[in-house]
């Protein structure tokens, strides 16, 4: 009796020293249908082309020579007639099976929802840090205008401080003669002199207490007086009977001076000596 299709395969499998879990994860078929195989036995088999592609598989993964193989198969049609269905069925074959897919899925899953997980709360930290930015921000600028506002009012009450109460050391007041000399009699702190004032020679005076100056009524429109560089209106007229003008700034009287320009009616001296 000659050998079979499925005997010729299962000793060429076992020549190779193969299993048929070997052969199905080399061929991608089931193990079941290359077990019915290797016992002639086609019946679960989808049927049609799909056998022929089992068998010709098989053969190649075992070593056997494929045609050979088929002409096997076509003869154990013939023989064993309506005992086979070469006829595809309708449902699809069992080609590819793999039990560890299903298995390596689950774990695939879990870690794809974790990552869900996260970056759902990662987006909606994002959203409530923006949402809590603006007002943070708005504090922290009225925060800063306050301060702000607070240091230049504090600044500002520094200078006023430091202007309201100058130091008189800081002021020098010069006197000139404009076109022709002047005799001026001075006292700069108790200090007393009598100069004659020459148009390029000016008399300058850095008082610290007070300052009295007495010239000419004459001399009226041809003399000058500065204040830190900056022109001080004198009084055209002296007090009547006297021939002469006189004045006298004492100390804290040289700011408003300098700020107004222009001597005050309690600097003229009004009584003669």
């Amino acid at each position: 009796m000659s050998i079979t299709l499925g005997e010729k395969l299962r000793q060429a499998r076992e020549a190779h020293g193969l299993s048929i879990s070997q052969v199905a994860e080399q061929t991608r078929i089931s193990a079941l249908y290359l077990s019915c195989i290797e016992n002639d036995d086609f019946r679960i088999l989808p049927g049609g082309i799909f056998n022929k592609g089992f068998v010709k598989s098989f053969a190649k993964a075992v070593g056997m020579d494929e045609q050979e193989a088929l002409h096997d198969y076509a003869q154990l049609i013939i023989n064993q007639g309506s005992h086979i269905d070469d006829d595809p069925k309708t449902y699809r074959p069992q080609v590819l099976t793999d039990d560890r897919s299903s298995s390596s899925t689950f774990p695939t899953i879990i870690f794809a929802a974790v990552i869900l997980g996260f970056m759902t709360v990662g987006i909606l930290m994002g959203v409530r840090y923006i949402q809590q930015a603006p007002s943070a921000v708005n504090t922290a600028s009225s925060s800063n205008t306050s301060e702000n506002s607070t240091s230049n009012l504090n600044l500002a009450n520094v200078n006023t401080s430091i202007q309201s109460a100058p130091s008189v050391s800081n002021f020098t007041v010069e006197f000139k003669a404009l076109k022709s000399s002047v005799s001026l009699v001075s006292i700069s702190d108790g200090e007393k002199s009598n100069v004659l004032i020459k148009p390029d020679k000016p008399s300058v005076f850095q008082p610290k207490e007070s300052l009295r100056l007495k010239y000419s009524k004459s001399q009226s429109r041809n003399v000058q007086m500065t204040i830190n560089g900056k022109p001080i209106a004198l009084p055209s007229e002296s007090v009547k009977n006297r021939d002469a003008i006189e004045f006298e700034i004492k100390q804290g009287e040289f700011q408003s001076i300098l700020e107004s320009g222009r001597l005050g009616d309690n600097n003229l001296i009004k009584t003669t000596k």
